[in-house]
């Protein structure tokens, strides 16, 4: 069965990427993702800051990237003041022409891939004001954006093919560590119109995620054991199958998390003449398994990016 669905993953990967390469441009860029960020050095109080964000993750949206947190490519940005006037009607209003500046680059190596300008003007009652309204003319559907993420993606790409066997041989030493869900991430985020490199690291992936979920196994069902043999009573039954629950029917302890389902069972007949309200997780038929275990696997990366403490990112030679 293990082995089975291994290779039937593998399988169904090779057939999606083969027709991913048959998908346009704005579907390949869907693939890549890109953190929005702003430099708490620049300055800008929370309001901009909030509002730069905004505008750069509707690039990212308008341009068929995916926004997430903690990813080594980010979009990022700046202004500059061209003019700061004050304008009189029937008060006193100032008033900002801006020049703001959109990076796309490599956040931890410190590389710029692609920039793109916008120039734009607010009028407010306060210098925060106005500066803000600036801000908001931002038009994340302007062209000079879309060129800016072209420029980007062939840039990303590069990268994952000429660093591939680095991420591997970095993933299987996570793996080696028992570090699988760092390990399935670091797998797991090459986009996939990087073709190459995506199905090296998928076929890579399968395995680390069948050594966790047998570690995760034999460590339920030991922890199972362990209560059920500390008292065969009523509540250390419902302990126990509430551990046994958590064990992936593709684990290789699953046949004998069945046997001491069965054995509990059995007991808490023999006790009280009732039958024990608790089933295992149920074998899945391939398919469903294949199609379970991939989503697994992208949830385990997606969570594992989540959590991740704040990246400090070299980006201060970009202005």
């Amino acid at each position: 069965m293990k082995k089975y669905w291994l290779a039937a993953f593998i399988m169904l990967y090779a057939i999606g990427s083969q027709a991913q390469n048959d998908l346009g441009n704005a579907d390949d860029a869907a693939r890549i993702a890109i953190t929005a960020y702003v430099d708490s050095d620049l300055g800008f109080n929370r309001e901009v800051s909030k509002q730069l964000l905004n505008k750069m993750n509707a690039v990212l949206t308008k341009q068929g990237l995916a926004g997430s947190k903690n990813q080594r490519f980010i979009i990022t940005a700046n202004a500059d003041i061209l003019s700061e006037d004050i304008v009189v009607t029937t008060k006193e209003m100032y008033q900002y022409q801006l020049e703001v500046h959109f990076i796309i680059g490599d956040g931890i190596d410190g590389i710029k891939f692609a920039t793109a300008s916008q120039t734009v003007q607010g009028l407010g009652e306060t210098k925060a004001a106005a500066y803000l309204q600036a801000i908001r003319k931002i038009k994340p559907s302007d062209p000079t954006f879309q060129n800016m993420v072209n420029e980007a993606k062939v840039k990303i790409i590069e990268y994952y093919n000429s660093k591939c066997d680095f991420i591997m041989s970095e993933a299987k030493t996570l793996a080696q560590k028992q570090e699988y869900d760092a390990a399935i991430y670091k797998l797991m985020s090459v986009p996939d119109v990087c073709k190459d490199c995506y199905d090296k690291c998928m076929a890579a992936v399968a395995p680390i995620y069948q050594s966790k979920i047998d570690e995760e196994g034999a460590r339920f069902l030991a922890e199972a054991r362990a209560v059920w043999a500390s008292g065969q009573n009523a509540e250390n039954a419902e302990e126990a199958g509430t551990i046994l629950a958590k064990i992936n029917p593709a684990s290789k302890s699953y046949a004998d998390a069945t046997v001491l389902s069965n054995e509990i069972a059995k007991r808490i007949k023999e006790i009280d003449q009732r039958e024990w309200e608790f089933a295992l997780k149920q074998q899945q038929d391939e398919v469903d398994l294949e199609k379970s275990n991939i989503k697994a696997m992208r949830d385990i990366g997606v969570a594992f990016g989540e959590n991740q403490q704040p990246i400090t990112y070299n980006i201060r030679t970009w202005w």
